[in-house]
């Protein structure tokens, strides 16, 4: 390999594709990285001969330029803690399931499943693309969790394991109980047709041979074992309706199953008939169908995900000036924590050393950072964006003041309506009840034997069966189309909560603004190009977002006049970056300052945006101002939600936008800033009150109040994966200006099922106008149940589709 030297042969990193800052270009084995720790990275797989990573995609690596502390996983050493991530143990292999945000394409999976050849002590791993988890099986007595995790972050894919992954028990991603219930049933039911085929064609039992009575019994046996196995869920859900003092749609589908049964049990053990065990599996196989796949869609993302979920599994504790690498539920009042850089606050606590800078966007919604003093008490949920702090904990994690937060929200959304479904079930269930009733006595009183034919059929026929699946499939297909565009809902209800609304209430930062992204300005004395490449030259040094956010700022204004490649020839003599201030420093003879007002010793009159000011020997010049960045295509959305929707504005942050916001919201649009929590609940619960329909979109902790108190509460995020308040609804922010047409296919939802409903309706009319009579059969009923229903998926799963690829719907 050649030696490492600097150079400024490339623009952009072999390993991770990012864009090599001039100053800092490593030149390693003929292939130029943008840091060490990418360079480390290539060096590591180009030892172990996996350099093929690079051939499956083109820059496929994770960016190394933020290092990972040393210690961070030291809490793994803990037997205690890392049996908690053990999903399976026997002897000295050992099996544990790491979840990988940084998974993104099929390099990833290579490397990760050749991880056995970066440590002997792995003997096997499986990545999943789409959960992005990877599964290591390792000998425990040659490695360790710890020694894995440090591994997956040498290599860029550092684990998230946060406080709920080593406190609670993950559940299953789909519900295997009625998946296996859903597989007895269709095979059972399909073996059940092909057994009944000669009763299909008209050969009667007592003329035909005894193997066809044979297969009568064979019949019995299977839908005996539908009967105790998959139908199981019918009886409890009607018995609880029951016990409650009222019949759900589950009653008539349970009756239906129960008389078919016993019905279908004295036929054949009589030989009167070879039964109907084909259609009281066929009843149960159609409803489990729609029930496993209303469930899978809705279990895509978890909604009930807590504190635990957003705090790291552990932080480091300071006994006896030792640092120990403490998990947070061990956490006590009294205790002292060291935060370092970009770590959550786990639990209030007073400031004892350092200087703090918390980000508490999650909190109060502000996307400034706040400063505080030490003595000054320092609240959960708030990031450290500065250098490490030591904090005395005034309280337990399970007492801060995010959690109490989250607790006035937790129950609330329990509260919300239920789906008028069940209200339509439940007279449905009603009146064919009665009309089942009304028949027996008519037939009791004029032909007895007509009673058992005449309402078995009624209640086969006119099952709401069809009713159910139309609301399940429908369901099912509108939640999975909304999860293909990055909008997930807690559940169906919400669906008919979004049809509802009638007023759109927006938060700004996060929501409608583009997370990480800035629009900079400069306000000042023109700045020479001798200036400009001073401060790239120190910008370029820092980590810091807003020197990185200036870093590009510049180089692109640079690249625009051509004087992009004279930084080559600019030194820094001197460079000091204070923590939370500035930077200061002496660039070819240049003295500058470059940071907050309160470092130049300014009066900021601009205080209301965040602000970078620049001092060049000793004279003050101007300020960079960083704006927010609004989504692409958030005026075109705001556009069309207005025809349909009242908007308003909720936020957290100073009224520095409010021209331009008003500027884009549509007219008589209510805009309002520095909004703390409970301004924002009680400006929902007034709308509320004047008889509106709300939706809420926001993101953030600070909106759980204000999700919970709309009708739908829909949280935004740029990762799903981080932490998210309890919501009615998950989205992914890069389709927060799909908006309109997601609410289009969710109000289009209503109307197909009502549309089913009517099929179905006419189905039963039918049916049951024969039923009633006496002249339609248990049979033949059996056989148009299964048509009726096979109709209504059609035209649930067609029409959703339809409309979605109306709306621009991802498919």
């Amino acid at each position: 390999m050649s030696a490492e030297t600097k150079t400024i042969s490339k623009d952009f990193c072999y390993h991770c594709g990012e864009e090599c800052i001039e100053s800092e270009k490593i030149f390693f084995d003929e292939k130029e990285f943008c840091c060490e720790g990418c360079k480390m990275v290539y060096g590591i797989l180009n030892e172990n001969d996996l350099c093929n990573y690079y051939e499956l995609d083109k820059n496929p690596g994770i960016t190394q330029r933020i290092k990972v502390r040393k210690d961070k996983f030291a809490f793994l050493e803990n037997q205690e803690t890392s049996n908690k991530l053990i999903i399976f143990s026997k002897e000295n292999q050992v099996h544990v399931k790491f979840y990988l945000p940084q998974i993104h394409c099929s390099s990833c999976i290579w490397l990760l499943e050749f991880m056995h050849k970066l440590d002997a002590g792995i003997l096997e791993s499986r990545a999943d693309f789409t959960r992005k988890e990877c599964t290591v099986i390792f000998d425990k007595s040659k490695t360790s969790i710890r020694k894995i995790a440090e591994l997956l972050t040498s290599i860029g894919y550092e684990p998230h394991i946060s406080f709920g992954d080593i406190s609670v028990s993950k559940t299953e991603f789909f519900n295997r109980s009625l998946l296996y219930r859903l597989g007895i049933a269709g095979f059972c039911f399909g073996n059940i047709m092909m057994l009944s085929f000669p009763e299909y064609f008209g050969l009667s039992l007592e003329n035909s041979n005894k193997g066809f009575r044979v297969f009568s019994y064979v019949n019995l046996f299977l839908g005996t074992f539908v009967f105790v196995t998959s139908a199981r869920e019918f009886f409890v859900s009607a018995w609880k309706g029951i016990a409650q003092k009222h019949l759900n749609i589950d009653a008539p589908v349970a009756l239906a199953i129960l008389i078919t049964y016993f019905r279908s049990v004295y036929d054949i053990l009589t030989q009167s008939s070879p039964g109907y065990m084909d259609s009281m599996t066929g009843i149960v196989f159609f409803m489990l169908i729609g029930r496993f796949y209303q469930d899978y869609s809705q279990k895509k993302l978890s909604f009930d995900r807590d504190f635990k979920s957003f705090f790291p599994a552990a932080v480091n504790k300071i006994e006896n000036d030792k640092e120990i690498p403490t998990t947070i539920d061990k956490l006590r009042e009294g205790d002292i924590i060291k935060i370092h850089h970009s770590e959550l606050i786990p639990a209030d606590g007073i400031l004892l050393l350092g200087q703090a800078k918390i980000d508490y966007s999650f909190v109060t919604g502000e996307s400034e950072p706040q400063y505080q003093s030490i003595g000054e008490l320092v609240y959960a949920g708030g990031r450290q964006t500065a250098q490490s702090i030591q904090l005395k904990l005034t309280r337990q994690v399970s007492q801060s003041y995010l959690t109490s937060l989250w607790e006035q929200n937790k129950g609330n959304f329990d509260q919300k309506k239920t789906s008028v479904v069940h209200a339509i079930a439940k007279n449905f269930t009603l009146i064919l009840f009665a009309f089942v009733a009304l028949t027996a006595l008519y037939w009791a009183i004029f032909d007895a034997s007509k009673i058992f034919n005449t309402v078995t059929a009624m209640l086969i026929i006119a099952c709401p069966c069809a009713l159910l699946l139309a609301v399940t499939f429908t369901n099912g297909t509108v939640l999975g189309i909304l999860s293909k565009n990055g909008l997930f809902l807690r559940n169906p209800i919400v669906l008919e909560s979004l049809s509802e609304a009638d007023v759109i209430i927006f938060d700004k930062t996060g929501t409608i603004t583009q997370s990480g992204e800035s629009e900079i300005q400069f306000a000042g004395e023109n700045l020479s190009t001798e200036s400009k490449l001073a401060l790239l030259s120190l910008c370029s040094q820092s980590l810091h977002p807003l020197s990185r956010s200036l870093s590009v700022y510049l180089r692109n204004e640079l690249e625009k006049e051509g004087n992009a490649k004279k930084l080559s020839q600019f030194k820094n003599q001197y460079f000091e970056e204070l923590t939370g201030l500035g930077i200061k420093g002496t660039v070819n003879g240049l003295d500058i300052l470059m940071g907050s007002a309160a470092f130049l010793k300014l009066s900021d009159k601009n205080a209301k945006n965040s602000n970078v000011h620049i001092s060049i020997e000793g004279a003050y010049v101007g300020y960079f101002s960083f704006k927010n960045q609004y989504r692409f295509g958030l005026q075109e959305m705001l556009n069309k939600l207005q025809d349909k929707f009242n908007l308003a504005l909720l936020s957290g942050d100073k009224p520095s936008e409010k021209n331009t916001l008003s500027k884009m919201f549509p007219s008589g649009s209510q805009l309002h800033f520095e909004q703390m929590p409970e301004d924002k609940k009680n400006f929902i619960a007034g709308l509320q009150a004047k008889g509106h329909k709300t939706i809420m979109v926001g993101d953030g902790l600070n909106d759980a109040i204000a999700l919970a108190q709309s009708n739908a509460g829909i949280a935004v995020t740029d990762d799903t994966n981080l932490f998210s308040p309890a919501c009615d609804g998950i989205l992914i922010g890069k389709n927060v200006t799909k908006l309109p047409s997601l609410l289009a296919l969710a109000k289009a939802n209503s109307k197909i099922i009502y549309f089913s409903f009517a099929v179905s309706l006419i189905y039963n009319s039918i049916g049951l106008f024969f039923a009633v009579q006496g002249l339609l059969s248990p049979l033949i009923a059996a056989i148009i149940m299964p048509s009726m229903t096979i109709s209504i998926v059609i035209i649930t799963t067609v029409s959703g589709r339809l409309i979605a690829k109306k709306n621009g719907l991802e498919l």
